[in-house]
């Protein structure tokens, strides 16, 4: 078995490293250091793993600190690129806004909106973000908010028949429900 799939082999060569001095100089009395040489030696090298050790802690509390401020500025500034889109909507808004006050006429404020609300619309496309199909759908309280329920001839029971607010999804997570008012079925007739 190799050493490399070990996670502790620079400890254990450093530990084997000091017994090997241990041994070929006391315990085998060939080397020419005198017992005082080696302990000083073996307090050298408890120094040095020592230090070692310091450096290495210290080492990886940067790397853990520099990852947090990293990751932080990252969610802090993730939304930047939907905001710079969405600045341009604002724009369009201002300008069909100052267009429509300097003519008089609500002809061009129409269209104004309509485009810009086909631009946001857009823009929430590019993110991922879409409507929820509300109308004619069976109710799904995962993705619709039932406000009321009424009779329909035109939907049976447990169908949309009406939304009043759009709900958005975001991949696969409600960003806001659908406001929905639920068909009960046909209106009952009491008089046949």
């Amino acid at each position: 078995m190799s050493n490399e799939s070990n996670p502790n082999q620079n400890e254990s060569s450093a530990s084997d490293s000091i017994f090997e001095t241990l041994e070929s100089n006391v315990f085998d009395g060939a080397g020419d250091e005198s017992p005082e040489q080696v302990v000083d030696l073996l307090e050298q090298q408890l120094a040095d793993l020592k230090d070692r050790e310091l450096k290495a802690q210290a080492e990886l509390e940067n790397f853990r600190k520099r990852l947090l401020r990293d990751t932080e500025q990252q969610l802090k500034y993730a939304l930047l690129p939907l905001v710079r889109d969405l600045v341009e909507v604002v724009d369009n808004l201002n300008r069909a806004s100052d267009a429509a006050t300097s003519s008089g006429s609500t002809d061009g404020l129409v269209a104004g909106v309509k485009l810009v609300q086909h631009q946001f619309h857009s823009v929430l496309a590019k993110y991922s973000c879409k409507p929820i199909e509300s109308v004619g759908q069976p109710f799904d309280p995962n993705f619709h908010q039932a406000i009321a329920q009424q009779p329909s001839d035109q939907y049976a029971s447990g169908l949309i028949m009406m939304e009043t607010s759009v709900g958005y999804v975001m991949h696969d997570r409600v960003v806001r429900p659908s406001m929905v008012i639920v068909s009960t079925g046909p209106a009952a007739n009491p008089g046949v």
